[in-house]
């Protein structure tokens, strides 16, 4: 194009008039003509195309009415040589169909979605503002901020106004589809760069000016379509008769050559010019587009310099290629960059489109995802939600795992229970140390060591129980931890219940015609009764096991964003028998240890007991509230904090006392301070 460009500039130069009326003069046509007589002057000059043949042309002014050209092209193609009377008025803009096909790959190679339309109000115009709308609307990839027409009386206060309304517009990047010099005006207050004002006395044969200093896309059109029409005159010239193309295989003469012949030819050529380019027509008859891509960069004194930074082209097979020296290209910003135009930006992952209404599609909101939904892509239009085990991330772009809350060793609450625990189990095994030391003493003796032998051991087992609920739940520790708690407790509580009846069997004893009486609470009696009061309650957890079994439970009701474990308890009546069994002995304990309260025993284990089945009562009266009202972990901290109270309540106030005078008062630990009798009463 270079080497093309320099011909042809010479060439035009060369037949500029010197004196000419500027306002009545069409300098884009006369380009043309110069074009079309370079091009068949070297088209003759070359010997290897229509050799022995001499190309001619004829000039004739259409005074820039397009209709007389298009009856003088009609004219030609139909064979019939007439004259046309030329229109009187010289005035009008001749009717040009825009073709954007490279303008939008040029929006989408600079990511512009946000494009403003200026358009003349002509057929060109119209068309090209038409098409660039319909391919926007069908690929959705962006829209236009605003349709403008440009008006041709170059009316100045309308021009003010549209170069006004571009300035405020949010788009960055206007497109103007112009035929003419408006261009250059609209460029001209756009950017007030002032200048090229025509006053009728340049020398156009050696002004510097941009009427010389153009874009020879068209100029090259020419050059090619004559070059066209010389190639299938030449393919015509090689057909051979009896093998021609026409009916009966003829051949077309050169003398006697019709229209159609040579559009038959026209149709089918296909070359190179020297200068590289490809020439072809598809199959509608239209020539393969190629367009130059031009940067007007404006020059420190106020001038401005058209450059050639690109080109786009499609081949024969429909393939389109957009070559662009970004390198080349001069942007007028300070940083040198193109401008970035969209209506808004766009949505981040963990956000979705909002589009807002009555306004383009490239206009939106960006609304957060709510939680426990993502989106993990740019402008998605929607949130996807996450699985049921997972939950949105801070920023709303991925799911991550529900976090799993359960009363975990590793916590503070869990740890401090699970220190509670074993310092109770420590403490009972410490008891159960003395006693066995101190078995032969008064004070052991007189309690029925045996049932307080098995009671340590028993409150031992309630201590350790409450090891069960701390933990991520499973189906063994949900199986075994309210059935150990119930048998624990219930062992426990059935030593208290006999231990209360052995306080009052001796009683009775001791009044005149109760020897018998012992009889029924000997050592075998005694440990027959603990053994039936505890396997009525393993039967009950044993039927809910096998009926109802509890099982872990993934709880998503409490929190959105967490799983909270717990244990299912799988039948509520079988809890409800548990705890029930275990009141039950425990009241029966309390009563007839309130009937034996006032015993005339120095040290009275009825008072004892009365008071710890007191405690004992009380916190399991006030677990049930609070069980129900606790939420998943808070269930099993109340539950544990029920297990721990109760069972210190027991073994402080059943073995405190006795381990008090054991260790420190061992004075009073004899028969005659334990049986002595209490003061009478007035």
């Amino acid at each position: 194009m270079k080497c093309f460009e320099r011909l042809v500039l010479e060439h035009i130069k060369s037949a500029l008039p010197h004196n000419m009326d500027p306002h009545h003069f069409d300098i884009d046509e006369f380009r043309w003509a110069q074009t079309m007589a370079f091009a068949v002057t070297e088209i003759n000059r070359d010997p290897s195309l229509l050799p022995n043949v001499t190309l001619g042309y004829v000039l004739y002014d259409t005074c820039y009415t397009p209709g007389v050209g298009f009856r003088a092209a009609l004219s030609l193609i139909s064979g019939r040589d007439e004259r046309f009377q030329l229109d009187e008025s010289c005035v009008g803009s001749p009717p040009v169909l825009g073709i954007v096909r490279a303008m939008l790959q040029i929006m989408r190679r600079f990511d512009w979605t946000w494009i403003g339309v200026v358009f003349t109000d002509d057929v060109f115009g119209h068309d090209a503002a038409h098409i660039i709308q319909s391919e926007l609307a069908q690929s959705g990839w962006g829209c236009l901020a605003y349709l403008e027409v440009l008006p041709w009386d170059r009316d100045p206060a309308e021009l003010q106004r549209i170069v006004s309304m571009m300035k405020t517009s949010t788009a960055r990047v206007v497109v103007v589809f112009e035929y003419g010099m408006h261009l250059i005006k609209l460029m001209d207050e756009w950017v007030d760069a002032g200048g090229r004002v025509c006053t009728g006395q340049e020398d156009l044969g050696t002004a510097e000016s941009t009427l010389l200093d153009f874009d020879l896309r068209q100029e090259y059109n020419v050059y090619k379509a004559v070059y066209a029409v010389a190639h299938a005159l030449h393919d015509m010239m090689q057909c051979v008769p009896g093998r021609g193309p026409f009916t009966g295989h003829s051949c077309a003469s050169l003398h006697t050559i019709q229209p159609w012949q040579l559009v038959y030819y026209l149709e089918k050529v296909n070359f190179t010019t020297s200068f590289g380019d490809h020439v072809s027509f598809d199959e509608n008859g239209d020539p393969l587009p190629i367009c130059d891509i031009m940067n007007w960069v404006w020059l420190p004194d106020g001038s401005a310099k058209i450059h050639n930074v690109g080109v786009f082209k499609k081949s024969a097979s429909g393939d389109e290629e957009l070559i662009l020296d970004e390198d080349r290209i001069f942007w007028n910003f300070e940083i040198n960059k193109p401008p970035r135009s969209v209506c808004s930006e766009s949505c981040s992952p963990g956000t979705r489109v909002a589009r807002r209404k009555g306004e383009p599609v490239c206009c939106f909101d960006c609304i957060a995802c709510s939680e426990g939904e993502i989106s993990n892509e740019t402008d998605s239009t929607e949130c996807t939600s996450c699985p049921e085990d997972f939950w949105s991330s801070p920023q709303r772009d991925h799911c991550v795992p529900k976090s799993m809350e359960f009363l975990s060793y590793h916590e503070g609450l869990g740890i401090s229970l699970t220190t509670i625990s074993l310092l109770g189990t420590l403490i009972c095994a410490f008891v159960l140390g003395i006693f066995i030391y101190h078995r032969d003493t008064p004070m052991v003796r007189a309690n029925n060591s045996e049932l307080s032998f098995q009671l340590l051991m028993s409150l031992k087992l309630c201590f350790l129980c409450s090891l069960l609920f701390i933990g991520r739940p499973r189906l063994w520790t949900c199986q075994l931890r309210h059935a150990v708690f119930g048998i624990s407790f219930v062992l426990c509580v059935s030593c208290i219940l006999v231990k209360t009846m052995v306080v009052l069997a001796v009683f009775k004893a001791s009044k005149p015609g109760g020897a018998d009486i012992m009889k029924f609470f000997g050592i075998m009696q005694q440990r027959g009764t603990v053994l039936a009061l505890t396997s009525i309650q393993a039967i009950i957890c044993t039927a809910w096991l096998v009926s109802a079994s509890p099982t872990p439970y993934k709880n998503t009701q409490y929190h959105s964003d967490k799983i909270v474990y717990e244990c299912e308890v799988g039948s509520t009546i079988g809890f409800a028998m548990l705890l029930g069994y275990i009141g039950l002995l425990a009241l029966l304990s309390f009563l007839l240890a309130f009937m034996a309260r006032n015993l005339p025993d120095n040290f009275n284990e009825a008072k004892l007991i009365t008071f710890s089945m007191l405690i004992f009562c009380a916190v399991w009266i006030a677990f049930i509230p609070a069980y129900i009202s606790s939420p998943g972990k808070y269930a099993d901290v109340v539950e544990v904090f029920a297990i721990l109270a109760s069972s210190f309540g027991l073994l402080v106030v059943l073995f405190g006392p006795k381990c008090y005078i054991i260790l420190l008062k061992p004075e009073r630990n004899t028969k005659k301070s334990i049986m002595g009798r209490s003061a009478t009463k007035t």
